[in-house]
């Protein structure tokens, strides 16, 4: 099972590579990988990166500053993949900044990790990179918060993005998993708090609609 996982995440990262290289030289899109907690994303958004870079092309890599899980500046997946990245705040200027990185050296593709901490003008800034500066971007991020809600930077993205690809994972019941349950210490449910909480496995659970109703009941 492992083994056609991984091997379905490579395929999943050869595709990316190919459609966003193809749309370099036709029309750059804007994406959005999106999934509950801990189906893969950042292992797919690294292999994506490397495919790239086996082709000669430069990525530009993203990472919002507040998440420092993996420290300051790294893009980190749960198999041990780790690469450097640059890290930003809501208010800085994507655009912008992804103009200067380009003008040093060409970027093939921009990669952002933990997307659903973009601000709305930063989701338009990258936008304006696909349909402007023809470079493709490629967000990768969870939909959802644990109390069910959109975070911001993914409602935006889903509504602003060309490409909506949702990344796959199980609940514990078998079905596929959609929310994220936030727990506490002892692994139970927490229904009130702060929208984000910094946290992986020991912090979260991915469940089906279901059970995760069940949990909040």
């Amino acid at each position: 099972m492992t083994t056609l996982v991984a091997l379905f995440r490579h395929f999943i990262s050869n595709l990316q590579v190919a459609e966003a290289a193809t749309a370099s030289f036709t029309m750059a899109k804007l994406y959005f990988y999106y999934s509950a907690m801990n189906a893969g994303k950042s292992t797919v958004l690294l292999q994506s990166s490397h495919n790239y870079h086996e082709r000669g092309m430069k990525t530009l890599l993203l990472t919002p500053a507040i998440n420092q899980r993996d420290g300051m500046g790294k893009i980190a997946s749960r198999i041990g993949l780790t690469k450097d990245a640059e890290s930003f705040k809501q208010e800085d200027d994507l655009r912008l900044l992804i103009h200067r990185t380009h003008e040093q050296a060409p970027i093939a593709c921009v990669l952002i990790d933990e997307a659903q901490f973009l601000s709305r003008p930063q989701v338009e800034q990258l936008a304006k990179v696909a349909d402007q500066a023809g470079i493709p971007v490629l967000c990768y991020g969870i939909r959802t918060d644990f109390q069910g809600n959109l975070f911001p930077g993914s409602a935006a993205l889903l509504g602003w993005a060309d490409n909506l690809i949702e990344l796959k994972t199980i609940c514990h019941c078998g079905r596929k998993a959609t929310m994220n349950l936030r727990t506490d210490a002892e692994g139970e449910p927490i229904k009130e708090g702060e929208q984000v909480e910094i946290g992986g496995n020991e912090r979260y659970v991915a469940m089906c609609r279901k059970c995760f109703v069940e949990a909040m009941s």
